[in-house]
């Protein structure tokens, strides 16, 4: 996974994430099916508040386009967790119909992967 967040500032706006996921294997790792919208963990050292809202533009594996994505904080695992986690966020995705074809899109990704025990990054 690569990350970049050129327009973080510290301002009222989002800021903005392009999340760039190439493997499947990392996708598994980062996507979070427990919200039921759908979510994200993004790696980041970059400090949030539960509820800040970020604006995610996802690439997904094997797949030219970019999902944008006004998402929400909804976690976060600080530096230095336990279990050795990555820092980062867990963002929650909005209810609406981008979110919603976002979501079929990685679940028609991951597929049989979904029911999988392997450990990930998120809850």
């Amino acid at each position: 996974m690569s990350i970049s967040n050129p327009m973080a500032q510290d301002s009222p706006r989002p800021s903005v994430i392009q999340l760039s996921i190439r493997e499947k294997a990392a996708l598994y790792a980062a996507y979070i099916p427990a919200f039921a919208e759908g979510g994200i963990f993004i790696p980041t050292d970059r400090e949030y508040r539960l509820g800040d809202d970020v604006y995610v533009l996802i690439s997904l594996p094997d797949d030219p386009q970019r999902y944008p994505v006004a998402g929400k904080v909804a976690w976060i695992t600080p530096a230095r967790s336990s279990s050795n986690r990555t820092q980062g966020v867990g963002v929650h995705f909005p209810k609406d119909e981008k979110s919603a074809q976002l979501k079929l899109k990685i679940e028609e990704i991951l597929g049989a992967a979904l029911t999988s025990e392997q450990p990930t990054q998120t809850i």
